[in-house]
Order: structure tokens, then sequence, then C-alpha cells
């Protein structure tokens, strides 16, 4: 009979029950592959509204740059 060794263990402190099972959902939460985000087709007119290659950073003076033109 082999003993596996655990995943994680607890170093510190006496957690509760419900603090263990809120570790164990992170950890698996976090293990697990991320999905695979499904493309949404973008409309003509959407589209129309965008700068082409338009990339408008956050700071001084980015609402003034958002609405002039390139």
């Amino acid at each position: 009979m082999s003993v596996e060794e655990p995943l994680f263990r607890v170093v510190r402190g006496v957690p509760t029950a419900e603090e263990l099972a809120a570790l164990v959902g992170a950890i698996v939460v976090r293990s697990r592959p991320a999905p695979v985000a499904a493309t949404t087709p973008v409309s003509v007119w959407a589209r129309s509204g965008r700068p082409a290659g338009a990339t408008l950073l956050p700071g001084t003076g980015a609402w003034r740059a958002s609405g002039l033109p390139r």
C-alpha cells in the first residue's frame, strides 16, 4: 500500500473547515485551463466608430486624445 503525499499542507495556524474548503476551491479553479473565449462578430457599424489601430492609454490628456483625429 502506497501513501500519497498531500497536495498542500497548513504550516501555520488552525484553519476552519470553511477556510480549508475555500482554499481547495481556489486551488481547483486556478489549476484548470482557462476557457477559450468565443469571438463574437463585430458589426460594420460598430467598427466604423472605432479608429483603425487606435490604442488609447490612460494618463494625462487621454480623454482629450480620445476625441482627436489621428
